[in-house]
């Protein structure tokens, strides 16, 4: 079996999308997917399922950090994998029934991804204000309608994720903060990449078998973001949060409006 090939023009895009994940706590998806299927030329299909693993690896070592640190909220990261796993392997089955690679597979994986940049970038650009709005909203769910919500969302990201990578960060934690109004931000975020461990693991591994990973790109997208988001992770506190996160909503605008309308 042959060595993969490290492309370093890979290895750039990684280390400069890893920065921004690392400032911003965007996910890598909404970043790295389009980057590799607008600017390289990547198949969608290809694009996804290599970003999925390579979601899986820097997501890995985040849940870490937040568990060691007791900010993981275990019961709200079981809730959404509940819904998300079943729903991102029955998407995996159906794409392998109905064909993966073909050109109306290609066209179709590209309209979904566009439009869910589009809502990643409204997540983003509202995520204060529906925050401020849950918090100062008198709570009318019971635990068990909570609970239930909870699973579904991980149901609508399990089949989101496993079509376009796009959609685990900037959506699932804007859902929690309204689901979980009271709870601390660092506990939403810590529990959502959590949870989004499991879900690109296993959608990465269905692209894998469907074959639609590259692994020398995997592998040159690791080594350029690793060390790139220590470093956006070193600097997040200095960063203007709100500047970069609708600046980075303006651009998923413009990319995800590219995907859909071409």
């Amino acid at each position: 079996m042959p060595l993969p090939h490290i492309d370093l023009m890979y290895s750039a895009s990684g280390l400069g999308v890893g920065f921004l994940v690392g400032l911003t706590g965007v996910g890598g998806g909404s970043l790295m997917t389009p980057l590799l299927v607008l600017l390289f030329g990547v198949h969608p299909a290809t694009a996804v399922g290599t970003d999925l693993l390579y979601a899986a690896v820097t997501k890995a070592t985040g849940t870490l950090v937040h568990g060691l640190k007791g900010s993981v909220q275990w019961r709200i990261t079981g809730r959404l994998a509940m819904g998300s796993v079943p729903a991102a392997a029955l998407t995996l089955w159906l794409l392998h029934r109905y064909g993966l690679h073909t050109e109306r597979s290609m066209a179709f994986l590209q309209h979904v991804l566009g439009a869910a940049l589009l809502v990643t970038s409204l997540a983003l650009l509202f995520r204060p204000q529906l925050a401020l709005l849950a918090a100062r909203a008198p709570r009318t769910l019971s635990s068990t309608q909570t609970a239930l919500l909870t699973t579904l969302t991980g149901v609508v990201l399990g089949v989101l994720v496993s079509l376009t990578s796009v959609g685990a960060g900037a959506i699932g934690v804007t859902v929690l903060l309204l689901l979980y109004p009271l709870l601390p931000i660092s506990r939403i975020v810590g529990s959502d990449i959590a949870h989004a461990v499991p879900l690109t693991l296993v959608a990465g591994i269905g692209h894998w078998l469907l074959g639609s990973v590259d692994l020398s790109l995997l592998l040159s997208l690791l080594i350029g973001s690793l060390p790139g988001i220590m470093i956006g992770s070193h600097l997040s506190t200095r960063s203007p949060e709100a500047l970069l996160r609708n600046l980075l909503a303006g651009a998923l605008v413009l990319v995800g409006a590219r995907l859909v309308w071409t």
